[in-house]
């Protein structure tokens, strides 16, 4: 499902609430360094014809204007969330967008929390994770505990280390949220020896102040992916479970 507009929503998310989204990407294409095969945006070969970022002003204004049309229509808004058609912290503007979009929350709706979905794969920089430590809910993705497992189910571009994401992630001092596909591909399945002790070795590591288990919910790009049930992702995080983690099970 392309967003196909710069801010959209309101819309419902299992994980969020009531979201007004934030696409800092080309409207009518896919920008990514991952090709995840459970997206719902397809694959990154499928998505080329729009190349065209918008600038941060153009973000901003078109905030502005959505958010002022929710508080005149009390349109009740949980969280305004930097998710889109791939990755946010790919836009060269990421950081001051961050911060004027913060502004506009406190002035439209300042009970409203601001998230930003993304792969982590930016937070190296030093811009990028000053604006992730601005928001209220940076969640960052690990879906596999080996490159392979990466391979497999994220397709990173260019060189991609788990060990040094999971590296950068732990300036966060834990002030984070983990969030982790939990799938059955032909190729990887999230449940399986050793995949599954790895990502809760990275869990314990990291120890984040939520985790966010979650499976496929609509069509994906690779066919034969098989999602969990609720109750199977409980029963394969209960150690985790047990030593106290909050994790959070969204089927």
């Amino acid at each position: 499902m392309m967003r196909e507009e710069t801010v959209f929503g309101p819309i419902f998310s299992r994980r969020l609430g009531r979201s007004l989204g934030i696409n800092l990407l080309p409207e009518k294409g896919k920008l990514c360094n991952f090709d995840c095969i459970y997206c719902e945006c397809g694959w990154n070969r499928d998505s080329r014809e729009d190349r065209r970022l918008p600038s941060g002003a153009e973000v901003l204004e078109k905030l502005r204007v959505r958010l002022a049309d929710c508080a005149a229509a009390g349109t009740a808004i949980d969280s305004i969330t930097f998710s889109g058609d791939g990755e946010p912290t790919l836009h060269p503007e990421f950081a001051s967008i961050v911060d004027g979009t913060l502004a506009l929350r406190d002035e439209f709706f300042p009970s409203a929390k601001v998230s930003v979905l993304s792969n982590a794969t930016k937070v190296w920089r030093e811009d990028v994770f000053e604006a992730l430590r601005k928001v209220d809910n940076p969640i960052l993705k690990i879906d596999a505990s080996t490159d392979e497992g990466a391979a497999a189910v994220n397709s990173p571009a260019g060189e991609y280390h788990v060990a040094d994401v999971v590296a950068d992630l732990e300036k966060f001092g834990g002030d984070f949220i983990l969030q982790t596909m939990f799938l059955r591909s032909p190729q990887f399945e999230t449940g399986a020896e050793p995949n599954l002790s790895g990502w809760m070795d990275i869990v314990r590591r990291l120890r984040p102040r939520e985790t966010m288990v979650y499976t496929v919910a609509r069509e994906t790009p690779l066919k034969g992916i098989v999602p969990y049930t609720a109750s199977e992702m409980e029963a394969l995080v209960k150690p985790l479970l047990e030593e106290g983690f909050k994790i959070r099970i969204s089927a």
